[in-house]
């Protein structure tokens, strides 16, 4: 083969050569991730809840807003005027007073929020939300018309109560938590009806549990404290946790200040729940003292080997502590062989108890320990 043929084979060698590589790296490029291109405005948008995946928030109040209902309630006077509905939770009056509206006679109306905990249709919500009704009707999405319900057992105390509807076939539900595994700072769900504005969602977290609250008669001593917004007509339905699960009853807010709401948690309300579906009422065994803790100043001032206990501040004449004969003073340090480390420990063993048990209680009393017997009775309203 000539010199010329040879450079001519040579070319077009390099040439089909030449041609394959740039091909080939096309087809890399083609196959290779791209980077992302942000879209116009994207990066003004609002972030996600730290440690939520996109959609979970979406999802759970999807799966669980139709158990959630609205409570109207009629309630008898005895006047010619009536409360502002939305003012007649006695959690938002103690804030807020007592506006008077002009309205039917002799009648004032109540609004409020409850779930659904069964799909035979009853109905978990507050005491106070239905206390002393004389109708009460509950709207459920998906039904144009609201049921009337029937009270099927109510606990003032624990501001519990159970009510029942009937509807033509079976109802979505909510399943209770365990409020105690739930962790300050972890993110909750509201849902409910504020100022009659059904299935309005709020989200926030757990601000503190375990806090103590006084609305006029009622004490509550376990509450959990949440920055989810909740307003007037929310008392009664669910907090919920990110598996969906109810751990709290939203119950109050404090209106003069912001973002602080109350939820009665649901470790309170499972123990109690069946004896309040089965009997109507929940049984308080009672004592009849009031006590606080015992600081170190205290505990060293009263000759107190331990700082730990209960003092009894004060007896309530005609109870079980005043027949026993406790006095203001003393320290309880046992109850029915329960160690008593502070007045939360002695208000948690008397609620384990059974009303008309006798129990022995162990004091501390002038620099000696003596062992006194107690037959609990049940609370008085």
């Amino acid at each position: 083969m000539s010199w010329k043929r040879w450079l001519v084979f040579i070319t077009l060698a390099c040439f089909l050569g030449g041609v394959m590589f740039a091909g080939g790296m096309t087809l890399v490029r083609d196959l290779a991730p791209q980077p992302a291109v942000e879209s116009p405005g994207a990066a003004d948008a609002a972030p996600a809840l730290p440690g939520v995946a996109p959609g979970t928030v979406a999802d759970i109040v999807a799966r669980s807003g139709p158990a959630v209902v609205k409570i109207d309630t009629v309630v008898p006077t005895g006047g010619e005027w009536s409360l502002d509905p939305f003012f007649s939770d006695p959690f938002f009056r103690d804030f807020f007073g007592q506006p008077l509206l002009p309205s039917q006679p002799r009648v004032r109306t109540g609004l409020g929020s409850g779930f659904i905990i069964s799909k035979d249709g009853y109905i978990l919500t507050n005491e106070h939300v239905i206390d002393k009704a004389q109708e009460i009707r509950v709207t459920v999405a998906g039904y144009k018309d609201p049921f009337k319900a029937r009270v099927v057992g109510a606990d003032y105390d624990l501001d519990l109560a159970v009510i029942k509807i009937d509807a033509p076939k079976d109802l979505p539900y909510l399943r209770l938590g365990d409020s105690d595994k739930t962790r300050v700072g972890e993110w909750v769900i509201a849902i409910g009806n504020p100022y009659g504005l059904d299935h309005t969602v709020t989200v926030g977290v757990i601000s503190a549990k375990g806090r103590p609250v006084q609305i006029e008669d009622r004490y509550y001593d376990n509450l959990l404290q949440t920055d989810a917004s909740i307003n007037p007509g929310n008392s009664g339905g669910p907090l919920l946790n990110l598996s969906g699960e109810v751990i709290g009853i939203n119950t109050a807010v404090n209106a003069q200040a912001q973002g602080i709401g109350f939820a009665i948690p649901s470790s309170t309300v499972q123990p109690v729940l069946h004896e309040l579906t089965t009997t109507g009422k929940v049984s308080h065994p009672w004592l009849g003292v009031r006590v606080r803790d015992i600081s170190p100043e205290l505990a060293q001032y009263l000759g107190l080997p331990e700082v730990r206990g209960a003092q009894v501040v004060d007896v309530v004449p005609g109870s079980p502590a005043a027949k026993a004969r406790l006095m203001p003073g003393d320290v309880i340090l046992e109850l029915d062989g329960r160690r008593i480390n502070d007045a939360q420990d002695l208000v948690n063993a008397i609620r384990a108890s059974k009303v008309g048990r006798r129990v022995e209680v162990k004091i501390f009393r002038g620099g000696k320990t003596l062992s006194l017997s107690v037959t609990l009775t049940e609370k008085p309203r």
